[in-house]
C-alpha cells in the first residue's frame, strides 16, 4: 500500500514539475517565464541583438539604462518549444531557453552553438546597499576552450585575448572598466550593470559579479565578425558623431603652461619652425592655487586677459583644449551651490587636502549647474574643446562609507562605473543645445558603453614613461576599440618621465628614442597627442632641425597631415557606418588566426598594418603579415604575400608599415595645419594586386550640418585586372564644396609612391563631379 501510494505522489509530482516547466508565456519581443525562483524573459532588440534578463521572483523592476538607448525593433520571430526547450528564431539567429534550469544559449540559424549561460549559473545574493535592501548579482556563462575574446574596456595587462583573466572592474586613473567582450566566435555581450564587477574566466565558467543589482541584465549581439559586434554595440548604445577636421591634426600639451603668454608662445614657435599644429592644450590651475580647484575662471595674475589669449591662438590658426574637473574646492561658487541643493557627492577627490568633492553627475540638474559655469566662464570666450580630466573620478582615502554615499540615481557603489558617461553626457548636450556650429571635442580620461555618442575621446590616463608602457598601449587600445569605442589617445612619452629628467630631459638620448617611437605610434591612433609631466614635449625642446630626434617626429607629424584626407574618410565610416578607426588583425583578417592574439600589431582603417617599435635600441622587428593578401612596404613599395613573418630594419626614423593590396589611399596637401589648404588637388595612391574601393569624404570641417545632409562623397573603384580606376559623381553637396579640382593618380611600385616623397604621376586628371573612368 505504502508503494502504491509512494508511487502515486512520484508520478502526481513528476507531472506537476513537467506542467510547471513547460509553462511560459509569448511576449511582444520573446518570451518569458518562472524558472527556478527567478523571473526569466528574452526580448529581441532587432534580430541580431538578445536582452536576457533575469531578477528574483516577484520583484518590481524599474531599471532604466544609462548606456543603452536604442529602442526594440519590430522583428519577425518564429518560437516553439519542444522537451523544455523553447527556441526563440530570428533572420539572424536562434535562442534556446531551458525550462528547467533557466540557462539560455545562443546558436547560428543553421544550430551552429555561439555562447551559452552555465546550468543554474545566475545567483542573487542578499546584500545591504547603504539602508537598501538588494543584491549582489552572478552570471556565469561556459566557452569553448580555444575561444578568444577581446574588449573588457582599457586593460594595462598587456594582454590582447581577456581569456585567463581575473579583473576588478572599478573606473580608475589608466584602467577604464566596461563589461563587454567581443569574441571571435562573431558575438559579444554587453553585461548592462555600473557598480563594480568582477570578471573572472577560468578553466570552470566565464562571469561577470557585480556588487550591487536588481536583476541580472546583459545582451548577445551577432555580427558576425569584430566589425559586425562593434556595429551592433553602436546600434544598441549610440553612434559617434563627427568630429571636426582639425583635431585630427597635431596636438601639443603640457603640465602644464603657467601663464597665457607661455600658452601663446608655443604657438608662435610652432609656426616659426613651420611644424604642423592644430591643437594646444591648457592644463590645470588657470584659476590660481587648489582652495580655487576648477572654479571654471582665469586667475588674473597669470591669465590677465583670456579672450586675448584664445583670439591669438585662433588668429595662428591653432584651436584650445582646455581642462575641466568634476570636483570643485569649498571657495568656488559652483560648490557652494551644488552644496546648497545636496548634489555633491561626499568624499575626497583630487587634489590631496583641498577638501574638493565631485558633483552629482547623474543628476540633471547638476549637470545644468555645471555647464552654466562652465558656459560663462569658458566656453563663451571661444573654447575650442574639452579636457574633461578626473572623470573616474579619483577618489582619495577611499573609506567603505564613501559608496554609500547618494546621488540621484542611488548609492554611488550602484552607479560608480558609469561616472563618466553621465559627465560626459552633460558636457555634450549642452554644448549642442548652445551651438551648432562647433563639434564638441572631449578628451577625458574613463569612458563607460556608449560613451562613444557624445563625442568622447578617451586617453589611457597618466602612464609611466617606459618601454614596457608603450609595448601595453598596443593591446589597451586595440580592446578598447573592440568595445565599440572608436576614439582613443594616449600621452607620446608617457605621462610621468621623471626616470629621465637626469642626462638632460628632452636632450636625454633615451627618453628621445623613447619619445619617438611613442609618437610613431601615436600617428596612428585617432587623436595624435603630446604631454606629460616633468620634461617639456614640444618640438623644439629635441635639438633644430638637422638633429635626428626633431627630424625623425616631423616626418611623422608631416606623415599625419598628408594621411588627413583617408583619415577624416575613416572618421566618417566611424559615424555613417559604425566602423572603427583602429581595428584588430581578426577585425580585418577573422579566417587567420595566427592573428588573434598579436597584441603587437593593428590596423589603421581598412589598408595600413601598423608594428610599432616598443623595444629600446632595436634595429630591425619581426612583423607578421596577415594571410589572405599581398602586403606592400609603405617606404620602399616594395610587396609581399601574406601568412608569414619577415624582418623589417626600423631605423629611428621608420617603423614597420605595411598597405594590403587594393587599397586607395587618397594623400593631402604638406599643410601647417588642417584646413590651411583645400583638397583640390589630391594624390590618389593605388595599391594594386586586388580589387578595391575607397569613398572620400568632405563637408564643411567644424558644425553639424552634415546631420542635415550637407556633405559630399566621391567613390574610387578599383579593378585589379581590368586596369581600371572608376571615379564616380559626387554624392551631395554643401556651401563651399570644391566643384573643380584633378588627382594625381599614383600606381604604387618599388620606387614610385613610397613614403613621403612626391612621385612623377602615372596620370593626372581633372574632375567637376562627373564620374571618370582612368585606365593605368
Amino acid at each position: 500500500m505504502n508503494y502504491r501510494i509512494s508511487l502515486c505522489l512520484l508520478i502526481v509530482c513528476a507531472f506537476a514539475e513537467n506542467a510547471l516547466a513547460q509553462s511560459y508565456q509569448r511576449t511582444a519581443l520573446g518570451v518569458k517565464a518562472n524558472i527556478q525562483s527567478m523571473d526569466v524573459e528574452v526580448q529581441f532588440f532587432s534580430p541580431d541583438i538578445v536582452r536576457v534578463l533575469k531578477q528574483p521572483e516577484g520583484t518590481v523592476l524599474k531599471k532604466e539604462s544609462l548606456s543603452v538607448i536604442k529602442k526594440p525593433q519590430e522583428t519577425h520571430l518564429d518560437i516553439s518549444d519542444q522537451d523544455n526547450i523553447v527556441t526563440i528564431k530570428s533572420e539572424s539567429i536562434q535562442t534556446k531557453l531551458n525550462l528547467k534550469t533557466g540557462s539560455i544559449s545562443f546558436e547560428t540559424i543553421s544550430g551552429a552553438p555561439l555562447f551559452t549561460e552555465k546550468d543554474y549559473g545566475t545567483q542573487f545574493t542578499p546584500v545591504k546597499d547603504a539602508d537598501k535592501a538588494t543584491y549582489s548579482v552572478r552570471q556565469a556563462f561556459l566557452l569553448d576552450k580555444d575561444e578568444v575574446i577581446y574588449g573588457l574596456g582599457q586593460q594595462q595587462n598587456g594582454k590582447l585575448n581577456q581569456r585567463g583573466q581575473k579583473i576588478y572592474l572599478r573606473q580608475e586613473n589608466m584602467k577604464v572598466c566596461i563589461p563587454f567582450f567581443n569574441s571571435v566566435k562573431g558575438y559579444g555581450v554587453f553585461w548592462d550593470n555600473y557598480s563594480p564587477t568582477t570578471f573572472t574566466d577560468n578553466a570552470q565558467e566565464t562571469s561577470f559579479d557585480s556588487e550591487v543589482g536588481d536583476c541580472s541584465d546583459y545582451y548577445f549581439m551577432y555580427g558576425p565578425g569584430a566589425d559586425g559586434v562593434v556595429a551592433r554595440m553602436r546600434d544598441l548604445t549610440g553612434q559617434a558623431p563627427m568630429m571636426p577636421l582639425w583635431v585630427y591634426g597635431f596636438v601639443q600639451s603640457r603640465e602644464r603652461y603657467k601663464t597665457q603668454f607661455e600658452l601663446v608662445d608655443v604657438v608662435k614657435k610652432y609656426r616659426a619652425l613651420k611644424v604642423p599644429l592644430d591643437g594646444i592644450v591648457q592644463d590645470w590651475q588657470y584659476w590660481g592655487k587648489d582652495d580655487n580647484w576648477n572654479a571654471m575662471s582665469f586667475d588674473a595674475s597669470t591669465y590677465p586677459k583670456p579672450q586675448l589669449m584664445i583670439d591669438s591662438i585662433h588668429q595662428l590658426n591653432a584651436h584650445l583644449f582646455i581642462v575641466s574637473w568634476p570636483g570643485f574646492a569649498p571657495k568656488t561658487p559652483q560648490y557652494q551651490e551644488f552644496k546648497q541643493k545636496n548634489m555633491l557627492i561626499n568624499f575626497d577627490t583630487w587634489p590631496p587636502g583641498a577638501n574638493t568633492r565631485p558633483y552629482d553627475v547623474y543628476n540633471p540638474e547638476a549637470r545644468d549647474i555645471y555647464w552654466k559655469y562652465l558656459n560663462k566662464g569658458i566656453f563663451s570666450l571661444g573654447i575650442d574643446a574639452w579636457w574633461l580630466d578626473s572623470t573616474e573620478p579619483d577618489h582619495i582615502n577611499v573609506q567603505e562609507r564613501d559608496f554609500d554615499q547618494p546621488t540621484y540615481l542611488g548609492t554611488f557603489r550602484s552607479v560608480e562605473n558609469a561616472f563618466p558617461l553621465e559627465h560626459t553626457k552633460g558636457v555634450y548636450e549642452h554644448q549642442r543645445q548652445t551651438t551648432d556650429a562647433k563639434r564638441v571635442i572631449l578628451l577625458t580620461r574613463s569612458a563607460f558603453a556608449g560613451q562613444q555618442r557624445y563625442s568622447a575621446n578617451t586617453w589611457s590616463g597618466d602612464v609611466v614613461s617606459a618601454w614596457p608602457t608603450l609595448k601595453r598601449q598596443i593591446p589597451a587600445a586595440v580592446n578598447f576599440s573592440l568595445t565599440g569605442l572608436p576614439y582613443w589617445n594616449g600621452d607620446i612619452g608617457g605621462f610621468f618621465a621623471g626616470a629621465f629628467v637626469r642626462g638632460g630631459g628632452a636632450k636625454n638620448p633615451d627618453f628621445q628614442e623613447l619619445y619617438v617611437r611613442w609618437m610613431q605610434f601615436a600617428t596612428f591612433t585617432p587623436m595624435m597627442r603630446s604631454h606629460g609631466t616633468d620634461i617639456p614635449r614640444e618640438i623644439y625642446q629635441f635639438g633644430n632641425r638637422g638633429d635626428w630626434a626633431f627630424d625623425a617626429q616631423e616626418k611623422f607629424i608631416n606623415l599625419r597631415y598628408h594621411l588627413l584626407p583617408y583619415l577624416y574618410a575613416t572618421a566618417w565610416n566611424v559615424t555613417h557606418n559604425s566602423g572603427s578607426i583602429i581595428r584588430s588583425l581578426y577585425s580585418e583578417f577573422g579566417q587567420d588566426k595566427q592573428g588573434y592574439e598579436n597584441n603587437s600589431e593593428f590596423m589603421f582603417g581598412k589598408s595600413f598594418l601598423v608594428i610599432p617599435v616598443t623595444e629600446k635600441g632595436v634595429k630591425s622587428q619581426s612583423v607578421y603579415l596577415p594571410a589572405g593578401t599581398q602586403w606592400f612596404d609603405f617606404w620602399t613599395g616594395e610587396s609581399t604575400s601574406g601568412g608569414k613573418s619577415i624582418e623589417k630594419a626600423t631605423p629611428m626614423d621608420i617603423i614597420p608599415l605595411y598597405v594590403q593590396a587594393g587599397s586607395i589611399v587618397p594623400w593631402g596637401p604638406k599643410v601647417q595645419y588642417a584646413t590651411e589648404k583645400k583638397w583640390d588637388h589630391l594624390t590618389i595612391r593605388i595599391y594594386p594586386g586586388a580589387n578595391g574601393k575607397f569613398t572620400l569624404y568632405e563637408d564643411q570641417n567644424d558644425n553639424y550640418n552634415y546631420e542635415k545632409g550637407m556633405y559630399a562623397t566621391i567613390d574610387f573603384i578599383w579593378n585589379d585586372k581590368a586596369r581600371t580606376l572608376t571615379i564616380t559623381d559626387q554624392q551631395g553637396e554643401f556651401a563651399g564644396m570644391i566643384k573643380k579640382r584633378s588627382f594625381d593618380i599614383v600606381l604604387v611600385a618599388p620606387g614610385h609612391g613610397n613614403g613621403l616623397t612626391v612621385p612623377t604621376p602615372d596620370k593626372t586628371i581633372s574632375y567637376n563631379g562627373k564620374g571618370k573612368i582612368v585606365q593605368l
